[in-house]
């Protein structure tokens, strides 16, 4: 795999989280469903990459455009059980 510049990653990841701010159509137990990570996991890996600069709940509010609690409250629906057994399938596929 080549190697990508860090200001391409940035910029990419900036994308990303743009398209989620705007798309909250785009519910997280779908994002599990279909790829194994939501918006909490993008919140997540940034604190981790941050070396202790952020915590899970700053790279949160950064990836949410806003306090978590507030986004859920504004978007998130509640999950069907459809919905929930997809994610716990897709789950299965993540590397350990």
């Amino acid at each position: 795999m080549t190697d990508i510049d860090d200001a391409i990653a940035a910029a990419a990841f900036r994308r990303l989280v743009a398209h989620l701010q705007h798309r909250t159509d785009a519910q997280n137990v779908d994002l599990m469903g279909l790829a194994g990570f939501c918006r909490n996991c993008l919140g997540d890996w940034l604190a981790e990459a941050s070396d202790g600069t952020f915590s899970s709940l700053d790279g949160r509010d950064y990836v949410y455009g806003m306090p978590y609690a507030e986004w859920k409250a504004r978007h998130q629906q509640p999950a069907t059980q459809e919905q929930l057994e997809r994610m716990a399938e897709s789950l299965k596929r993540n590397p350990a």
